[in-house]
């Protein structure tokens, strides 16, 4: 599936794979991230009911991008594929997965780093390239590494893994789930960028 997904989807959605925090030298606007239920969608205003329960009004920017999330697996997960995960540092020591998104190889390197998410108080996000996966007794512990770093990270069995994939706006339908990177506006989120899920599969970021 990854393979079929067209180059210019691919480029166009960059962003969205990674929705990666813009740093502080570069930022020209908060960013602001959108999760939610679709309440209705026309033209270029998306209105989301939050998780927080609050409904919002996203303004979709000029040339803004669609996709969607495909369910993946944790076997998928290979040395040298590029991934998203978010975590939570764990008891133990290291790190313990929230969800992880298996970038298709043309959004090599996105985003790469890790900084700090919203997913969860405390939780962190980390694009980075696998450089090794072991099967263990509740899951796979991965190590992966971005500018000369390494993290490992358990991924507990039962975690959310996806993929990007094409949608269309007619996905865009009251009650589907989204997650939306956004700038935020005078007028409120403004969004070049729309991950929305399809089939029963919900963006995890």
């Amino acid at each position: 599936m990854i393979k079929n997904i067209l180059p210019a989807l691919l480029l166009g959605l960059t962003t969205i794979a990674s929705a990666a925090p813009v740093h502080a030298e570069d930022q020209k606007a908060e960013q602001v991230h959108v999760r939610g239920s679709i309440v209705s969608y026309s033209g270029s205003a998306l209105k989301v009911k939050t998780r927080e329960g609050e409904t919002v009004d996203v303004t979709l920017a000029d040339g803004w991008k669609l996709a969607s999330v495909a369910n993946a697996a944790v076997t998928d997960i290979k040395p040298r594929d590029f991934v998203g995960i978010a975590s939570l540092p764990s008891e133990g020591g290291g790190d313990g997965a929230l969800e992880v998104l298996i970038f298709p190889p043309a959004m090599k390197g996105a985003g790469e780093g890790s900084y700090g998410w919203d997913l969860k108080p405390n939780s962190s996000m980390t694009n980075a390239t696998v450089a090794d996966a072991v099967k263990g007794v509740d899951g796979r512990t991965v190590t992966v590494s971005y500018h000369g770093k390494e993290k490992k990270i358990a991924i507990p069995d039962g975690t959310p893994v996806v993929t990007i994939a094409p949608a269309t706006k007619d996905d865009l339908l009251p009650g589907t789930v989204v997650f939306i990177p956004a700038e935020e506006a005078a007028s409120g989120p403004l969004a070049h960028q729309v991950l929305v899920g399809k089939n029963g599969v919900v963006p995890p970021m």
